[in-house]
């Protein structure tokens, strides 16, 4: 039958008459499936993000219901749902192939594996339901006839810009520990700072997150990295998330750089580098690796300068272990490592030099480092900023130069175009094989052929108009 519902109305009205009033547009198909629920005489309100979202004037990304009514319940209200998470209290509602997951009210059991409960209870009071949910700013509800319901503070949290837990800290900590890191990804998001009874939660059980997936701690590092305040990864240092997640960056965090270049040590400078490159997945993991090697390879000269030569091979190969160690998938690996290992590569801004610089960072890692090293650049001190800046614009415009010319491989090109227009940027390009230097020259297969078709290629690169067979000819026999 159906669940007592013993004066739960009034209560959502006081609550109302104590926050704002918050007029929330609900989506046609949210308010018909709230409204079939209440039709058959349940409860049922847009639950958790997308009310957050919404009382920040934001889009959410898709909309929760929870309701009063048990699964079998909803699934008799409706004529295709998928069982998502029964076992939880979830049915997915399909709606002209949209889906809508619903959820019943319910009270979380023991949390054994840190994630999910052993049990839930379903329960039909929807006090009950908000208190098990993370952080006040995602405990708030809201239909059209009792509108926002806001029990645990999350409209004046949203209003002094804190990240809270719901209840006490340490028992949403210790039902899932990446609620942990969901704390410091969401002050990234929404430039929150965490209030200091959930922050003191997170210095004490932080070593629970060892326990925690590396897929999970992916997903949320990539989601802060990522968000308007990347910055924020140091709530995560200071709350010893990272020592357990990312230690190589504490080390970064207390590493000087005592040098004219300077003005941070080597992990703020880190932080400061990923805010000043676009949100782009790539290109903010390469900021966060890109001088992670720098602990390693410190050394002082007699002028008590800090240097760190080799640093970008260094921090490529950790950056390479700290992404497998995360679970990161291999484009992503291949990405942020160039781009980490190329990022303080000397480009001469001449066409011979940029031409160079492509054959040795690749067609793809190429045109990304100009942001890379630009982001570098703004990380740093004042000191010759205008001259690197003023460098890095004349490589550009010799590379768009070239790009204009087409005697460069752009990303999109294809492979047909790069052989029609002469350009060479790998030994299959070049207009001979070995082969033919074997015939044309008498040359023996071995190191000394492989030896002359990397001197071609070199010879192509000073200039394209070289990769002809019969000027490729000539010089190989110049170069014996």
């Amino acid at each position: 039958g159906k669940p007592p519902m013993p004066g739960s109305m009034t209560r959502y009205y006081e609550i109302r008459r104590r926050a704002d009033t918050v007029i929330i547009q609900l989506p046609e198909k949210v308010r018909y499936i709230i409204g079939s629920i209440r039709k058959a005489g349940y409860e049922a309100f847009a639950v958790g993000g997308c009310i957050r979202d919404s009382v920040l004037g934001r889009e959410p990304d898709d909309w929760d219901i929870t309701t009063s009514a048990t699964p079998r319940q909803v699934k008799g209200m409706f004529g295709h749902t998928i069982d998502t998470g029964i076992q939880h209290g979830t049915v997915t509602v399909m709606l002209e192939r949209e889906g809508f997951e619903v959820t019943t009210y319910r009270i979380d059991g023991k949390y054994e594996d840190g994630r999910h409960p052993k049990e839930v209870t379903f329960t039909p009071s929807l006090f009950e339901d908000l208190k098990r949910r993370d952080f006040t700013i995602n405990a708030m509800a809201y239909n059209d006839e009792a509108g926002l319901v806001d029990v645990f503070g999350g409209i004046d949290d949203i209003k002094r810009k804190v990240i809270r837990c719901v209840g006490e800290p340490k028992e949403r900590f210790g039902e899932d520990a990446l609620r942990m890191m969901r704390a410091v990804r969401f002050s990234g998001q929404l430039g929150y700072e965490i209030e200091a009874n959930t922050a003191g939660a997170i210095r004490e059980l932080n070593t629970n997150l060892k326990y925690v997936s590396a897929e999970r701690i992916q997903t949320e590092l990539v989601k802060l990295v990522t968000s308007p305040h990347p910055e924020k990864l140091r709530l995560a240092y200071e709350t010893g998330i990272t020592q357990v997640i990312l230690p190589e960056f504490d080390i970064c965090m207390k590493t000087d750089q005592n040098n004219p270049h300077h003005c941070y040590k080597v992990g703020e400078h880190i932080l400061k580098s990923m805010e000043e490159i676009e949100p782009d997945k790539m290109l903010r993991l390469a900021m966060l690796f890109h001088d992670i090697g720098k602990p390693k390879k410190i050394t002082l000269d007699e002028k008590g300068i800090h240097h760190f030569h080799g640093h970008p091979a260094v921090s490529s190969e950790m950056a390479r272990d700290i992404l497998k160690r995360l679970k990161f998938d291999n484009r992503t690996i291949y990405f942020v490592t160039k781009l980490v290992k190329y990022h303080d590569y000397d480009v001469k801004p001449d066409p011979a030099g940029v031409r160079r610089a492509i054959l040795k960072t690749g067609e793809d890692i190429f045109p990304l480092l100009f942001q890379v090293k630009a982001a570098d650049i703004r990380a740093q001190s004042a000191y010759m900023r205008e001259e690197k800046e003023e460098k890095l614009k004349a490589v550009y415009q010799v590379y768009h130069q070239i790009i204009s010319e087409k005697q460069c491989v752009s990303l999109k090109a294809k492979a047909e175009e790069i052989v029609a227009q002469g350009q060479c940027f790998s030994l299959k390009d070049l207009a001979v094989t070995g082969k033919d230097l074997i015939e044309e020259t008498g040359m023996q297969a071995g190191p000394e052929l492989g030896e002359a078709l990397k001197k071609l290629l070199d010879f192509v690169v000073e200039d394209p108009s070289r990769n002809k067979r019969e000027i490729l000819l000539k010089a190989v026999k110049e170069f014996q």
